[in-house]
């Protein structure tokens, strides 16, 4: 059997699952119940300094799905945890005593002075929690009073932050970034040389899922008005695969070690994260839509995978994907392929056809029958009918072995870089032209 036991900077799990902060580990009863049902860390709801925030009491959360009624985005105007500190700090106590073998992470978010953070870290260090994660994501309510995204978004916060915290703390420091930034890798880089341990993302995206043409007010909506909030979920999994892998291969950040978030619904989803560089994963929409128990898919499936791989643990895999990320200039333009429509598979619907009628390359023929066949003199293997096609592999792309003619550009296919330093691709090359 597979070992998913995870040594995050110092923290063990049993797993690499971990619930983010959220809603979901808010206090002692659900952390309590997530971890009777195998998640293998939480990372509890973000605390702050007394007198505790006050929430909307109107809804919280806007979403986005799909034709099938799938939740695939959620966006919340919730703040940070709104009970007292005490109260949370004394079940953070008593859980991770209850619960030694598992991650007790506490995420953290106090105005941005030295002797706020002294103060909370002191009074965190006293729960016996295994680290703290600085909240510098949050893009709703907390960003307009300094904080969250406010000090993620200013690498020079950051860096200043971090250091303060490392200054006051024994336990493992964990930066969450924002993703409302032009580029991940600068406050990842001020994270680094402020000392954090690792970082944490991506937090959520500021969003307005809908406005409602009845009332003309954004969702949720509150009394006739509504706020911009943090969008999470399957959908932005893409961004924070990005943004994860940008960290993972940036020369200042190459190491730094990573606890990826955005989306993760399925192990395979944990899978890619890991593959291109994180430790953990963090979840939070897939547990509010499914229940703690999915844990046990991700962790049934991960382990399957694994063991049919042949990755004895966690760290065999991790990262494998890093080197594989690169610049679209150095991408190899004589790799070819050209699509192909399996005939026994087709229900002849005919999206393929008009998808690249329409909108692309004019590079799929219907013939009587309503037969639709590849024409490869047009085909430039963009894979889009591949992608609106609803039967899985009905299309798929087949790569040109070397030798062989493109009947588009008539070019020989090498199937490599004949020549770099002519390569239409490389730098040099482009300006020696």
């Amino acid at each position: 059997m597979a070992n998913l036991a995870t040594n995050f900077v110092g923290i063990k799990s049993p797993n690499p699952f971990w619930l983010a902060s959220a809603p979901p580990t808010d206090k002692a009863y659900n952390v309590v119940r997530a971890f009777k049902a195998g998640w293998g860390g939480v990372v509890w709801k973000t605390l702050g300094i007394d007198p505790p925030i006050v929430n909307v009491n109107g809804p919280r959360y806007g979403a986005v799905w799909g034709a099938d009624r799938r939740l695939l985005g959620l966006n919340n105007i919730e703040l940070i945890t709104d009970r007292p500190l005490d109260v949370n700090l004394a079940e953070i106590k008593q859980v991770k005593r209850d619960w030694p073998d598992r991650a007790m992470v506490v995420s953290l978010m106090v105005p941005c002075d030295e002797d706020s953070w002294k103060y909370i870290l002191k009074r965190v260090e006293e729960t016996e929690a295994d680290g703290v994660e600085l909240n510098f994501g949050c893009p709703h309510g907390m960003s307009e009073r300094g904080m969250g995204s406010a000090v993620g978004q200013v690498p020079e916060y950051i860096e200043m932050v971090a250091r303060w915290c490392k200054a006051h703390t024994r336990m493992p420091v964990i930066v969450k970034l924002t993703p409302n930034i032009t580029d991940i890798r600068y406050p990842a880089r001020a994270a680094h040389k402020g000392g954090a341990d690792a970082v944490s993302l991506i937090n959520t995206v500021s969003s307005i899922t809908s406005v409602n043409l009845d009332t003309f007010s954004p969702e949720p909506s509150i009394d006739g008005k509504g706020s911009h909030g943090g969008y999470c979920g399957p959908a932005v999994k893409p961004i924070a695969l990005n943004m994860v892998a940008e960290i993972a291969r940036d020369a200042e950040t190459r190491g730094l070690p990573i606890s990826g978030i955005g989306g993760v619904t399925t192990w395979r989803d944990a899978a890619e994260f890991i593959a291109l560089g994180a430790g953990t994963v963090q979840v939070c929409t897939a547990a509010m839509t499914y229940g703690f128990k999915i844990v046990q898919e991700m962790i049934t499936g991960l382990s399957d995978w694994m063991d049919k791989q042949g990755h004895a643990d966690i760290d065999a895999f991790r990262g494998r994907a890093v080197p594989n990320v690169t610049d679209w200039q150095y991408l190899n333009l004589d790799f070819v392929t050209k699509a192909r429509i399996d005939q026994d598979a087709c229900i002849k619907c005919g999206r393929c056809y008009a998808a690249c009628e329409d909108t692309s390359h004019q590079a799929i023929a219907m013939k009587p029958g309503r037969v639709f066949e590849v024409i490869d003199a047009e085909c430039v293997a963009c894979n889009l009918c591949v992608n609106v096609c609803p039967v899985d592999n009905c299309i798929t792309m087949e790569r040109l072995p070397a030798g062989a003619v493109d009947p588009r550009t008539g070019r020989t296919v090498t199937g490599t870089y004949a020549n770099w330093t002519t390569h239409p691709n490389n730098p040099s090359a482009k300006a020696a032209e």
